[in-house]
C-alpha cells in the first residue's frame, strides 16, 4: 500500500472508532499524530535537519486536527544562513512541500527566518496568534528555541489583548451579534469554538494559563464555570467533527441540508411534533448561549488583571 492510501486508511480507522466512542479529544490528537509521522518521514528524506526546523502552527500547533482541517506548517530558518546555504536548501524545501501534497496533506505552508517571523507577527495579529501556538516537529531544535525566546520577548500582551478583542467584536458583528442564526457557524459565530480559543490565546500570551483548568486554578473561573465551559467545549468540538464527517469535507456551517444527518450522528431521532434537526439545534443554542455568557465574564476578568484601575480614595 502506498503512503497516500495508507494515510487514508489509517485516518478512516480513527473516524470509525470515533463514531463508536464519540471521544473527540482522542480523535483530534490521533489525526495529529498520524500527520506528524507523515511529515517527519518526508522531512527526513529531504536532508533538512541541520539548517531548518519544521514547526506546526495554528490548530495543528495545538496538536488538535479535525477530520478535514488544514495542516498549517512553518519551515523556520536561522537568520544567519548565507546566500549560498539558502540557494542550496530552497530546492529541498520546495520538494518537501510538494511531497506533502502528494501524500494528501492539505497544508498551508510558509518559509521564514526568525526575523521575518517577528516582522510578520508585528504587522499581522493573525500571524502573531498562529505563532503563539507553535509546536516543534522536526529539524534543528536550537533554531526553534531561539525563535521562542525572541517571540516571547517581543510579545506586548496589552496590545495583543486589545487587538484580539477588536477582532472578536468585528467577527461577532459579521454574524449579527447573535448565536441564534438559523444556519450558525459552529466555529466562528458568537458562542462558537473561536470564542473559547480567543480566551486561551489571551491567557497563554499573558502567562495566565493554557487551559480552562489552569484558569480555574489561577482564580479567573469558578469550578462550576470551568466545568460548564469544558462540557460545552467538548460538545462543540464533537459537533464540528460530526459535521466534517457527514459532509466528507471541511464544513463549519450548520446548513439546513445537513442538520438532520448531523442529529442522527448523535443518535437523535424525529418524534411526533419535533424533528431530529430541531433537537440538535436546540442543543447547539444552549451551548452557544453558555459560551457567550462565560466568554464575557472571562474577558472582563482578564481585562481587570491586565489593566488594573488605580486605587481611588473615596471622599
Amino acid at each position: 500500500m502506498n503512503s497516500l492510501a495508507n494515510l487514508k486508511s489509517q485516518r478512516q480507522e480513527k473516524f470509525d472508532q470515533f463514531k463508536l466512542d464519540l471521544n473527540v479529544g482522542k480523535l483530534t490528537k490521533a489525526i495529529c499524530r498520524l500527520t506528524d509521522q507523515q511529515l517527519v518521514n518526508s522531512w527526513n528524506e529531504h536532508n533538512l535537519n541541520q539548517l531548518a526546523t519544521l514547526v506546526a502552527v495554528g490548530g495543528f500547533g495545538r496538536a488538535e486536527l479535525f477530520p478535514y482541517s488544514d495542516v498549517d506548517i512553518l519551515v523556520l530558518l536561522d537568520d544567519d544562513l548565507t546566500e549560498k546555504e539558502l540557494s542550496e536548501i530552497n530546492p529541498h524545501i520546495e520538494s518537501f512541500i510538494t511531497k506533502c501534497w502528494d501524500l494528501g496533506l492539505e497544508i498551508g505552508s510558509s518559509v521564514r527566518n526568525i526575523r521575518e517571523c517577528l516582522q510578520e507577527a508585528n504587522a499581522d495579529i493573525t500571524v502573531r496568534t498562529a505563532l503563539l501556538e507553535s509546536r516543534f516537529i522536526a529539524g534543528n531544535r536550537k533554531i526553534y528555541k531561539k525563535f521562542l525566546a525572541e517571540y516571547d520577548q517581543a510579545m506586548d500582551i496589552k496590545a495583543f489583548y486589545q487587538a484580539k478583542l477588536l477582532e472578536l467584536r468585528q467577527r461577532h458583528h459579521k454574524y449579527n451579534d447573535t448565536p441564534y442564526s438559523l444556519e450558525p457557524n459552529c466555529k466562528e459565530s458568537p458562542g462558537g469554538l473561536r470564542d473559547l480559543q480567543v480566551i486561551l490565546w489571551m491567557t497563554k500570551a499573558a502567562k495566565l494559563g493554557n487551559s480552562f483548568a489552569d484558569l480555574h486554578k489561577n482564580g479567573l473561573l469558578t469550578r462550576h464555570e470551568a466545568l460548564t465551559i469544558n462540557r460545552n467545549l467538548n460538545f462543540l468540538k464533537t459537533l464540528r467533527t460530526q459535521l466534517h464527517l457527514v459532509a466528507k469535507r471541511r464544513q463549519d456551517v450548520l446548513v439546513f441540508d445537513l442538520q438532520t444527518q448531523l442529529a442522527e450522528s448523535f443518535g437523535l431521532q424525529s418524534e411526533p411534533g419535533v424533528r431530529a434537526s430541531e433537537k440538535i439545534m436546540k442543543r447547539y443554542y444552549w451551548a452557544a448561549k453558555a459560551v457567550t455568557q462565560l466568554n464575557e465574564i472571562l474577558l472582563q476578568n482578564i481585562e481587570a488583571i491586565l489593566f488594573p484601575k488605580e486605587d481611588r480614595k473615596s471622599t
